[in-house]
């Protein structure tokens, strides 16, 4: 129905014709059938009628004195307040042409005089018909254009969020990155000092291992952002998966056996020894599936890595090739972490690979960000791979996943040496390092790091100080912090680089980023920086650098390879639950609560004035207990206090 309409009307007609006998029959006619029915006897009245009344079709007779048919038909067209209004002719005139003209005016019919009462009838509803498809359609047309601008708004409006939300994020990795970038560089700095004691070296590396951890919490964050903007990318490399996995036993082979766990290894003889993909990934995935495993298996279960060739042809719909990967002689490789743990309900399953969700088992013991599966299946499935996950309640877990892989060669493994540069070879330049950063404790990192090498090193605070320092001393190499005051780290290069083209050799520049997002690479890289180091960096690779830029040459101290220990990754060394139960059984009530208030409400000093008050009639419980105070393991001390209050 048009806006004409109602329930009981079937639809407004004006009906225009000189001859009254006609208009009577055909008011009558219609009348009778539900329509509202107005006559008029001329075509003035009409073109009135129809501006005023807005009619939903029009009867109009052609042969009329003073204006025709035509004419009338004409002029309604012209008015946009009734160019839409159909009109149906109703003539004697039968000739082919009267109806061809009709036509040409804008008429959407013709009827032939005499008429027969079912054939106008039938052209009317045929025309109110087109015209209420034709409101429907012009409604919907509107509806859709309106739900096309809201989305456009809700578009841009999340292209907004999401522009704040990268951004909130680089400044927070610029932020956190760069504090941590000193703590770690300035225990390396340190570690140096053959002078220090036994004790305060342990504490160094306390505090190193401690910022580590900090640091893969913060990546761990910042590396579920990327993968959310849809910015990271795959890092394939030829690696030796065995060694891979071989590190991987030794690092949680003692963490198990503090568990009293069994952890078995099983590689299939099959599977390739050299492969190449995003090593990194692959090593985050399985230390997060091994990790779990190990924290919900009770003591005296088992756990199982097994590795194994799966065939292409099986899944082939169910696995998306990675855009940066290589489809030449791919082959699938199954890994399964399975163990006999605790377990997982059936309805947290869902959502188990969410981010920031944990299951009941993760709540008890209350340890990491809940990201760990969320990045887990994210990068399964950038390396051409999915998940799954099968469970029962009490009984274990088996997770499942598979990656996309080439086989590699052993010539293209390229294995690091164990080494620290302690001097410059001799009958070399004496190399000029600037170092520009606007943070004094990351300048002065870095000239530690450098000047007892040998390298001559001056710093700039700022951009346009970084200028003046190269006009005027001219350094082989620059390191130079991407965010400073005054004048930003892409004009300091534009401005070399073109000073350079005029009169000067060109200086090396390598740009220092916190920024974790790879597109940052692509922007230093083309503003004219040579290379780039993210924050925080070890001193190796600014070494590294400098050698492959400058071709410096260094005085080596080799170092006995690493032991299993000093390549794990979310644990430190502690004794087993069973051990700290037994002594804190024996001890007060209350001592027992005031330990665990003060570490309930995070009071580390507090903590430690409690565990000092036992030293003598304790000293095994407070000497542990001060082992998981200095690596930060309130909560596990936590966990411990309150069970032995229950």
């Amino acid at each position: 129905m048009t806006s004409n309409q109602t329930e009981n009307n079937k639809g407004n007609i004006l009906i225009v014709d000189d001859t009254p006998e006609n208009l009577q029959v055909l008011s009558a006619t219609l009348s009778d059938r539900g329509y509202k029915v107005r006559g008029v006897i001329n075509g003035k009245m009409a073109i009135r009628a129809a501006r005023s009344g807005s009619p939903d079709l029009i009867l109009l007779d052609i042969k009329m004195p003073e204006m025709d048919g035509y004419e009338v038909c004409t002029q309604l067209k012209r008015d946009p307040k009734t160019s839409e209004i159909p009109v149906i002719f109703i003539s004697a005139l039968d000739e082919v042409l009267d109806k061809v003209t009709a036509f040409k005016v804008g008429g959407v019919d013709y009827i032939t005089k005499p008429f027969h009462v079912a054939e106008v009838l039938a052209r009317i509803e045929h025309q109110l018909t087109i015209q209420r498809l034709k409101k429907q359609l012009l409604d919907r047309n509107t509806e859709l254009q309106q739900e096309i601008i809201e989305r456009k708004k809700a578009e841009e409006v999340a292209a907004a969020a999401s522009l704040a939300k990268s951004q909130f994020v680089a400044n927070m990795s610029h932020e956190l990155r760069t504090p941590l970038n000193a703590i770690l560089g300035f225990t390396e700095v340190m570690s140096r000092d053959y002078l220090l004691s036994h004790e305060n070296l342990q504490n160094l590396r306390i505090i190193n291992r401690s910022g580590q951890h900090l640091l893969e919490l913060i990546n761990d964050v910042l590396d579920l952002s990327k993968i959310e903007a849809g910015i990271i990318s795959l890092d394939e490399r030829s690696f030796d998966l065995y060694q891979l996995l071989d590190t991987l036993e030794e690092m949680f082979q003692i963490k198990a056996e503090t568990q009293k766990l069994q952890l078995r290894f099983s590689v299939q003889a099959n599977v390739p020894q050299y492969i190449k993909t995003d090593e990194k990934k692959l090593r985050i995935c399985l230390i997060n599936l091994l990790g779990n495993a190990i924290k919900f298996t009770l003591d005296g279960g088992s756990i199982w890595l097994r590795v194994s060739v799966g065939c292409q042809q099986q899944e082939p719909a169910e696995l998306e090739i990675y855009p940066n990967s290589t489809s030449a002689e791919e082959c699938l490789i199954l890994f399964e972490v399975e163990d006999t743990g605790v377990g997982i309900a059936a309805p947290e399953i869902d959502t188990l690979f969410d981010a920031f969700v944990q299951t009941e088992a993760g709540k008890k013991v209350a340890e990491g960000t809940g990201l760990g599966l969320t990045i887990t299946k994210k990068y399964v499935q950038i390396m051409g791979g999915d998940i799954g996950v099968k469970s029962v309640l009490g009984k274990g877990s088996s997770f499942k996943f598979n990656i996309r892989v080439c086989p590699a060669i052993s010539s293209e493994i390229t294995v690091a040496t164990l080494q620290r540069a302690i001097g410059l070879e001799a009958n070399q330049p004496i190399y000029r390092i600037l170092v520009v950063d606007d943070n004094q404790e990351n300048r002065l990192l870095l000239v530690k790091m450098l000047q007892p090498i040998g390298f001559e090193v001056q710093e700039a605070e700022n951009g346009r100080q970084a200028v003046e320092q190269w006009e005027s001393w001219q350094p082989h190499l620059i390191w130079l912090d991407t965010r400073m005051p005054l004048m930003d780290a892409f004009e300091v290069v534009r401005q070399i680089r073109a000073k350079e083209k005029q009169t000067q050799p060109r200086t090396v520049i390598i740009a220092l980023t916190a920024s974790t997002f790879e597109e940052t690479k692509a922007e230093i890289i083309a503003a004219g920086c040579d290379d780039f180091v993210r924050k925080p960096f070890q001193e190796l690779i600014l070494f590294d650098k400098m050698a492959c830029y400058l071709g410096v040459r260094y005085i080596y101290q080799e170092f006995p390879p690493q032991g299993a220990g000093a390549l794990r990754r979310y644990f430190v060394s502690e004794k087993p639950d069973s051990f700290f139960r037994r002594l804190l059984a024996e001890m007060p009530h209350n001592w027992v609560q005031e330990l665990y208030d003060a570490v309930s409400d995070v009071n580390e000093e507090l903590a430690i004035q409690i565990v000092d008050r036992i030293w003598e009639s304790h000293p095994t419980l407070a000497d542990a207990l001060k082992d998981l105070l200095a690596d930060y393991r309130l909560d596990k001390i936590m966990d411990l206090t309150q069970a032995s209050l229950k």
